[in-house]
């Protein structure tokens, strides 16, 4: 069994719905990590869910990036271990300094809530074993600030690694500027850490899990996984 953790800030609101795909859809051991923890080092995986930490006040994840758990978070993933933001866990990814870059307002500076197209851009590491190469699949966005700056330096380092995984594209695959709903640069959808352990996206997979919704492209992504947690274990 993988132990999760979902990290839980004053103002998440997609905690349940990431412990409900791990625990009740997937059946693994989940528990809620309230923001003043620090005590993490019995969970395989720790995920930030979105929402409005500490509601988003000075900025996106600004406050978040302070408290204990996220201390306890940057040694969970300098040990090697898995990390997770999702949305607004991924603007306290970049804010802490776990992965590059920043996430500023929406082009058009206005909330989106919508269905997109996603390049899965590699399949060798865990979070995306499960998809096919170039593979396309939509999943569910909604956000304000989810346009992904970064310096040029910054960007080709990306690129050049190969730690961008998903990008906003077309149904067909190809990516511009007509299918980038807010503004990333390079269509950035989702990046991983240099070591590939620790991965922000601003896309939700854990609405795009339940069978029941129609829609299950994000469950490859927990599925896979749980898959390569179980294959590297001794």
């Amino acid at each position: 069994m993988i132990k999760f953790g979902v990290v839980v800030f004053p103002g998440s609101n997609c905690d349940r719905d990431v412990a409900y795909v791990m625990r009740d859809l997937l059946g693994q051991p989940t528990r809620m990590v309230w923001h003043e923890e620090t005590e993490i080092a019995d969970l395989d995986v720790i995920v930030i869910p979105g929402g409005f930490s500490y509601g988003d006040y000075l900025r996106c994840g600004a406050i978040a990036r302070f408290s204990p758990v996220m201390q306890a978070t940057i040694r969970h993933a300098e040990q090697g271990k898995l990390v997770l933001g999702i949305c607004n866990g991924f603007q306290v990814l970049t804010e802490v300094g776990l992965l590059p870059g920043a996430l500023v307002r929406n082009r058009d500076l206005h909330f989106i809530c919508d269905r997109v197209s996603l390049k899965v851009e590699r399949t060798d590491l865990a979070w995306t074993q499960a998809y096919q190469p170039q593979q396309v699949i939509t999943l569910p966005i909604a956000h304000g600030e989810g346009c992904y700056y970064a310096d040029p330096d910054t960007l080709a380092s990306l690129e050049n690694n190969r730690q961008i995984l998903f990008r906003y594209c077309a149904p067909t695959g190809d990516w511009g500027e007509a299918d980038n709903p807010n503004g990333s640069l390079h269509n950035i959808a989702g990046i991983c850490n240099r070591q590939g352990n620790v991965l922000g996206m601003m896309p939700h997979p854990e609405r795009a899990a339940d069978p029941t919704l129609g829609n299950t492209d994000g469950g490859g992504l927990f599925k896979g996984l749980l898959k390569a947690i179980a294959l590297s274990s001794p």
